[in-house]
């Protein structure tokens, strides 16, 4: 039994409760979206419109937990750590398995995540950052149906050649959201330091470093507010589901 097929039973069990960031290195990890089917077909779309934010790992079966092709035997209902659940738009309740609210007709979602590529920038010289903060912008994402709204940013530290040597290695990731979106001035993009969707507010960006700002699977969570599903489930921020699939193998050459 590999690593990631370790980590997976262990969130099953209940044993594994938190972040799977910087855990499990060298297996691609991704966000997760459970909608019902009469919402699956405008989100679908809405990922292909919006692949930065939303790259698509796998789409399951109507009714079906299992991953088969990114990760078979998994399920998708117990093999997450943590999952976020909304209800009308509203982010309710969190909880740590959804065999109760997955439904005959429910469709899961994975898309790729910026956790994927951790282990690589480390590999690369880039020290793991001590802080990665989730920023809502003012940049729109393409809508489709219902689903439509900003696009959310992964936020890290760097220093400028660190920051290059980032954006050439992220590149080979187009299905964990490649390279940055944007680079320096976080007022260029209209990034929400003061009030971030994770991390504590930045009053000042340090000496020697700049942000360094990625496209976020978070984007549909925010989606889910304006466009107000009966019931959508996704994973808790920093919460992702570890695949089998090698993110060394599962990126350009």
């Amino acid at each position: 039994m590999d690593e990631a097929q370790q980590a997976r039973l262990a969130m099953r069990r209940g044993e594994w409760t938190g972040t799977t960031a910087f855990k499990v290195p060298g297996y691609v990890q991704c966000n997760l979206v459970v909608l019902q089917k009469s919402e699956a077909y405008d989100f679908l779309v809405y990922c292909q419109r919006n692949p930065k934010a939303c790259p698509l790992i796998e789409v399951t079966d109507r009714g079906v937990p299992e991953p088969r092709l990114s990760a078979p035997g998994a399920d998708l209902r117990t093999d997450l750590p943590r999952y976020a659940v909304f209800r009308e738009g509203i982010r309710c309740e969190d909880v740590m398995d959804i065999r109760a609210l997955w439904k005959e007709d429910s469709v899961g979602f994975l898309i790729g995540s910026s956790l994927t590529f951790d282990d690589a920038l480390e590999r690369a010289g880039v020290p793991k950052s001590e802080e990665v903060w989730v920023l809502n912008t003012d940049l729109p994402t393409v809508s489709a149906g219902r689903f439509e709204g900003p696009l959310v940013v992964t936020m890290r530290w760097m220093t400028p050649s660190e920051a290059i040597i980032a954006t050439q290695l992220t590149s080979r990731f187009p299905f964990n959201h490649g390279a940055p979106i944007h680079v320096g001035d976080p007022g260029e993009i209209g990034a929400d330091l003061a009030c971030p969707v994770v991390g504590e507010p930045v009053a000042d960006i340090p000496n020697g470093v700049m942000p360094v700002f990625w496209a976020c699977g978070v984007t549909p969570q925010q989606a889910a507010l304006l466009a107000k599903p009966e019931l959508m489930i996704t994973h808790a921020p920093g919460h992702g589901f570890v695949t089998d699939l090698k993110a060394d193998q599962f990126c350009l050459p």
